[in-house]
């Protein structure tokens, strides 16, 4: 039986004042408090949006690891999406959970943005559809899904401080405009950002009650991004309805003391306790018994249907002639490149988890071609960027002598309070024991490069790193930031270089001391000697050069796309543009493949055979792709962001603020809005993405008159003129040229997936929503429709719509 409104009255009137403010703060990093007296457990949370880690960060707790966002939204494809929220909330049973800190609705709004590859798009349509069925398919199995950061949180360059400035109108046609659609669709629970907006800061905003909880009707939780909640009254006072993580937040005992006084209403509190509790019924928390954990999803299912997402998330950018490979035609491939065999699975920050398996694009290369064609890597020069941390192929304990690294937690004397093998140099959350004083992983290397290598600890306090019981480096480093990311996830790294000899064993010992403030993360990492680059990329050509067709993986780097801070730059450095340059030129039958979680310069494109897009693929990435590369499956993706030629040319680009503050001067004109605005032509539009057949636009049909505040149906016949069976997604756009009202020149407002073989005639129906009309009046503080044309544009992306019509809007009197 459910939790009726007056079940939780009912259990909230058993609670003194004292006891529903303390319920609010959180009772652990990710766990809400109990309160036995009316039956109410913990509320367990975890990270999300590609896996569900849980609430520790050990590489012996895997998860399923998906694509990263921005490819759920490349696929364009709500019901896969929501059959992927599922999977994730089947994995959150699994492991105990009941609420998914997902899914990231802010925007691409500068293509510098850090945590691009968590969020879906640059467009609040497209995100906010993929955002509620993302929403839909994980709640539809008792886990409480969250759309966070409220909002204009789409930068991560001073992100705990920054005041966004943004009109009224922006605020509510763009940026607040996927978190509607999350409401709509009932998600549970919605963050609010450390940042601020409009000069207070969103955990005592006003926008957490209006429009949020009032004018949509949000009846779930509002919890604080962890961390963000930073004094008692003013935050109780808002919407804010959580505050994580606890036990030691601005709340709780500070919180009902306010109550008691009179600082804060108890009519508030009660109302935050009635949605906790709420949230807890839905979850399955509240009054009987918790259910048994769910069986997870069978493990072939899952890899297939993630080995699925692969494929449609796909884009494939350029193609001449080269993809489908024919692997019955093929002798050898040669597979070149760092990123080959060590694929990016996953972007950086508080979103990671530990796959239990990841299959790297050579891995599902061999595999396609096993026993048909031979398999060649080189791997190019080293791409730029910091060694990674220490893997079992790298190293192992010193003392069992078995693959990974010795973990040792040591009191004030050295003495020895706890040890383990573990399965890494990147140890987020060691253990903590009584009289903890200080973190030791210690590693035997057996180099099999000789030559000056690059050693390196990463954390805050003191640490120290020594080979052989040689001191490298000693020091106190202090953090620089109260970020969680950069202090629990992604601390800075201090190098130190050193003589190895090949098959020679050498013993590195990293220490740091625990001190408050500093949090535990310690990461070890070690690299050998960079080979020679000319040699390198000569290496490769001659082996492109051999192949009958070859496959150069390229990307970005572990830091270099984050959570915790924006890019530069847009480049993937020149070693690895090079690299491209030189397999192209030795081979036209070139297949690039990006792995990037968002846009990057790819000076390169027109010399490469076939350009493919892979993101962040997820543990499942080599195999879709070979199923992409070999014709298994068609490339579904199409582009949810505009990708500059250069970052120059992007009409919005800044992400750090001046003076504390960031002005979206740009308004409504973000993304291919921007471009539009600006006449300028990007390297690939929003809504780009090319299939293995081709497609002819034929007609398109709208009702002549529109009545405001009435949905409209788009019908666009479309023919595929190519020699396989494909998948179109047809996009319409609407534009209103001659309206009193400034618009952007044109924006999306539907679209369809359509499918056909070949010669084959089809019709797409694509419904736009009554909102794509209407825009907010500032002067009112209301939506408003402008009676007048309005002209209708379908097509295959922003910047390529052959089909026009107009429609007239009629506003009822």
């Amino acid at each position: 039986m459910g939790t009726s409104e007056e079940d939780i009255d009912r259990l909230l009137g058993k609670l003194t004042p004292r006891a529903r403010a303390l319920l609010l703060d959180g009772a652990t990093t990710w766990r809400t408090r109990a309160e036995p007296g009316v039956g109410l457990r913990e509320v367990v949370m975890s990270d999300g949006p590609a896996g569900v880690r849980g609430q520790s960060w050990d590489e012996r707790s895997t998860s399923v690891l998906l694509p990263c966002a921005t490819a759920l939204a490349a696929t364009w494809d709500e019901a896969l999406v929501e059959r992927l929220g599922g999977l994730l909330a089947a994995e959150a049973r699994r492991k105990g959970v009941h609420v998914l800190l997902a899914p990231t609705l802010n925007l691409h709004r500068s293509p510098l943005g850090g945590r691009h590859f968590e969020c879906f798009s640059e467009d609040p349509e497209l995100t906010g559809r993929i955002g509620a069925a993302f929403v839909r398919g994980v709640q539809a199995q008792g886990v409480a899904a969250t759309a966070k950061h409220y909002v204009a949180n789409d930068s991560e360059t001073d992100r705990l401080t920054v005041d966004v400035r943004v009109g009224e109108r922006a605020l509510r046609e763009v940026y607040l405009a996927p978190f509607e659609a999350a409401v709509a669709a009932g998600v549970g629970l919605v963050m609010a950002g450390y940042n601020a907006v409009n000069g207070t800061t969103m955990t005592a905003n006003a926008l957490l009650n209006d429009p949020l909880k009032s004018e949509w009707g949000f009846d779930g939780v509002v919890v604080s991004d962890w961390g963000a909640v930073r004094e008692t009254v003013a935050t109780a006072c808002a919407g804010l309805d959580l505050a994580m993580p606890g036990p030691d937040s601005p709340w709780g005992e500070a919180l009902a003391r306010a109550v008691a006084d009179g600082s804060v209403p108890e009519a508030a509190v009660d109302d935050k306790a009635r949605r906790l509790l709420r949230l807890a019924a839905r979850c399955g928390v509240l009054g009987e018994e918790e259910p048994p954990a769910r069986a997870p999803v069978p493990t072939r299912r899952t890899r297939a249907l993630a080995r699925r997402a692969v494929a449609a998330g796909a884009v494939l950018l350029a193609n001449r002639d080269v993809l489908p490979l024919d692997a019955d035609r093929l002798g050898t491939v040669a597979v070149i490149g760092a990123h080959a065999a060590r694929t990016r699975t996953q972007g950086g920050g508080s979103a990671g988890v530990f796959p239990q398996d990841e299959v790297s694009v050579l891995d599902g290369v061999r595999a396609a071609l096993r026993g048909r064609a031979r398999v060649v890597h080189v791997p190019g020069p080293r791409p730029d960027g910091p060694p990674p941390p220490l893997d079992t192929a790298a190293c192992t304990d010193p003392r069992s002598g078995r693959p990974g690294v010795l973990l040792r937690m040591l009191d004030a004397t050295g003495a020895e309070l706890y040890a383990e093998r573990r399965g890494g140099g990147r140890l987020l959350e060691p253990r903590l024991v009584p009289g903890a004083h200080t973190v030791e992983i210690s590693a035997r290397l057996r180099p099999r490069t000789a030559g000056r290598w690059t050693l390196g600890v990463a954390g805050f306090g003191r640490m120290s790193l020594s080979l052989d019981g040689r001191v490298l480096l000693d020091g106190d480093f202090p953090p620089a930031t109260d970020d969680p990311a950069v202090l629990h996830v992604d601390p800075p790294a201090r190098y130190a270089g050193a003589e190895l000899a090949a098959g020679r064993d050498a013993l590195l010992v990293a220490r740091r001391a625990l001190a408050p403030g500093t949090g535990r993360a310690t990461v070890v990492s070690a690299a050998p000697p960079a080979p020679d680059t000319t040699a390198s990329l000569a290496a490769a050509a001659r082996a492109a050069r051999a192949a009958d067709a070859a496959i150069v993986v390229v990307g970005t780097t572990e830091h270099g796309e984050s959570e915790g801070h924006d890019r530069t730059d847009l480049s993937l450095g020149d070693t690895q543009d090079a690299l491209v340059r030189a397999v192209a030129a030795a081979n036209p039958r070139t297949v690039a493949v990006v792995n990037s979680g968002g846009p990057v310069e790819l000076p390169w494109r027109d010399a490469a055979g076939a350009v493919l897009l892979a993101w962040f693929p997820g543990q499942e990435g080599g195999g879709g792709l070979a199923d992409v590369l070999f014709g298994r499956a068609e490339p579904g993706g199409r582009l949810p962001t505009t990708w500059p030629a250069r970052l120059a040319d992007a009409p919005v680009t800044r992400t750090r603020p001046a003076g504390g503050r960031l002005a979206y001067d740009e308004g409504l004109h973000i993304g291919y809005r921007g471009w539009l605005r600006e006449h300028r032509t990007p390297a690939y539009w929003f809504g780009h993405g090319l299939g293995y057949t081709t497609w002819a636009y034929e007609e398109l049909s709208v009702a002549p008159v529109t009545r405001a505040g009435d949905d409209l149906t788009v019908r666009v016949r479309v023919r595929n003129t190519g020699t396989r069976q494909g998948r179109e997604v047809v996009q319409v756009y609407l534009a209103r040229p001659a309206a009193v009202v400034d618009h952007p020149e044109r924006w999306l407002a539907g679209y369809a997936a359509v499918h056909a073989g070949p010669g084959e005639t089809v019709t797409a129906a694509v419904r736009v929503p009554a909102r794509a009309l209407r825009h907010w009046s500032v002067r009112e503080h209301a939506w408003r429709t402008e009676a007048g044309r309005c002209r209708v544009l379908a097509g295959r992306s922003a910047g390529d719509l052959p089909l026009a019509a107009e429609t007239e809007v009629v506003v009822r009197g």
